[in-house]
């Protein structure tokens, strides 16, 4: 079997063709959830906070000398970035939580209550005889 086909067999696997689907809609999410929290998000919450940009929050390490930059660590980003996180990972858990109360079987309907043992009847059939 040449690679070209194997390929071609991989590829045409279902499994193989709902994960690039399932790549490219979570990349254009990322980017809608990256939207929403630079553009709608983060500005009220700057304005709640006295006009603070968070794209500009940073703790300079060492200052710009020159032509070489400034070493700071942008610690605003960071925030942005773990909103983000915070958003996806929520949307993921409510969407595992759906499929999974989708896929949940049906509850098995309880046992019927068990009778006497025969051990039972029989002990109360000889106690019927007997009398």
């Amino acid at each position: 079997m040449s690679m070209a086909s194997e390929f071609k067999e991989f590829i045409a696997k279902g499994n193989v063709m709902d994960l690039a689907v399932g790549v490219i809609i979570g990349g254009a999410f990322g980017k809608i959830v990256d939207s929403l929290v630079n553009d709608v998000i983060m500005p009220p919450i700057g304005l709640l906070l006295g006009g603070v940009n968070f794209d500009s929050l940073q703790l300079v390490l060492k200052p710009a000398e020159g032509e070489t930059a400034a070493v700071a660590i942008k610690y605003g980003s960071f925030i942005g970035g773990v909103i983000n996180f915070l958003i996806i990972a929520f949307v993921i858990f409510m969407l595992v939580k759906a499929v999974n109360k989708m896929r949940k079987p049906a509850p098995e309907p309880e046992a019927a209550p068990a009778g006497p043992s025969q051990e039972e009847l029989l002990a109360e059939i000889r106690d019927l005889l007997k009398k």
